[in-house]
C-alpha cells in the first residue's frame, strides 16, 4: 500500500491474451462453501480462462467442503500452515505446507485448518475420454517428488505433481530456477498457465512485453502466448504452475 502523498502506481497488467497481479491491489471476498475463510479468486472465465483458481486465508478451526459433483475436478496445494484432508472413502491425513492433492470429479473432499494458513485451490471442468477411466486421487508431498533437471540445465529443475497419464487431463508444476537462469527458449503453446509466484523475483516475457514478478505474484497465460522467464536476485526463484493437456482439440 503506497502512502497518502506517494502516486499511485501498480505493476498489475491485463491484457485479452495474459494477466500479472500483484496481490497488493487484489481484494479478498468469501466463498459459500470455505465459512470464515477470505479468498481471492485470482483467475476465472471472466478473465478468460477455462479454469478458477483461487488464494485462500484460512483461520485456525475453519474447514472447506469441495462437494463432488461429477464434473468439476479440484487441486490443492498447502501454501503455508497445517491441515487434515479427508477425501470421500478415506480416513482424514495431515496436510502441510507443501502437500498437494488432485480431487477427481467422483470424489468429496473436506479441509479443516489446524492452524492459520494459506491455500491454492483450482477448479477445472474434467474432459472425459471414451474408453478411459477417470483417474484415482493423487495425495502427496512436493518434498517426495523429485526435481528433475530440466532441458540439460542443472539450474533449471522441474517437480512434476500429477503424472503425465492419458487419465489426467491437467498437470500441476513445480519450477526452480537459480539466479541467473532462464527457460532456454520462448515458448509458444496451446496450453494455459495459472502460475503463482512462491519465492524469489526475475522478469517475466508475456507477448512482446517483459515485466517484473516476485514471490506472491500471480500470472495467467491464454493459449499460443509467447512466454518465458529469468530468474534474477540472490536466492533462487519458484513457482507452481496449471496447465492443460493429453486431450484433443475440441471443435
Amino acid at each position: 500500500m503506497r502512502a497518502p502523498y506517494q502516486l499511485l502506481w501498480s505493476r498489475a497488467r491485463v491484457r485479452p491474451r495474459y494477466a500479472l497481479f500483484p496481490l497488493e491491489g487484489y481484494p479478498a471476498s468469501r466463498l459459500p462453501n470455505w465459512a470464515g475463510s477470505t479468498a481471492r479468486i485470482l483467475a476465472s472465465p471472466a478473465l478468460g480462462a477455462g479454469f478458477a483458481q483461487y488464494l485462500l486465508e484460512t483461520p485456525s478451526g475453519t474447514s472447506g467442503h469441495c462437494p463432488a459433483g461429477g464434473q468439476v475436478e479440484t487441486f490443492l496445494y498447502a501454501l503455508e500452515g497445517d491441515y487434515r484432508l479427508t477425501l470421500s472413502g478415506r480416513p482424514a491425513a495431515q496436510f502441510a505446507q507443501g502437500s498437494f492433492a488432485l480431487v477427481p470429479p467422483t470424489m468429496d473432499s473436506q479441509l479443516a485448518a489446524v492452524t492459520d494458513g494459506k491455500l491454492l485451490l483450482l477448479r477445472k471442468r474434467y474432459e472425459p475420454i471414451a474408453g478411459v477411466a477417470p483417474p484415482e486421487a493423487v495425495v502427496g508431498h512436493e518434498s517426495d517428488v523429485p526435481e528433475e533437471i530440466y532441458l540439460g540445465d542443472e539450474g533449471a529443475r522441474l517437480q512434476t505433481l500429477i503424472p503425465d497419464e492419458l487419465p489426467f487431463d491437467m498437470a500441476m508444476n513445480i519450477f526452480t530456477f537459480s539466479p541467473g537462469r532462464s527457460l532456454p527458449v520462448v515458448e509458444t503453446h496451446v496450453m494455459e498457465h495459472g502460475l503463482y509466484f512462491l519465492q524469489g523475483k526475475g522478469v517475466y516475457y508475456l507477448d512482446d512485453e517483459w515485466m517484473e514478478v516476485e514471490a506472491h505474484d500471480f500470472i495467467w497465460m491464454g493459449p499460443y502466448v509467447p512466454q518465458s522467464f529469468y530468474a534474477t536476485g540472490p536466492t533462487p526463484s519458484k513457482y507452481i504452475y496449471y496447465k492443460n493437456v493429453n486431450r484433443d482439440v475440441q471443435l
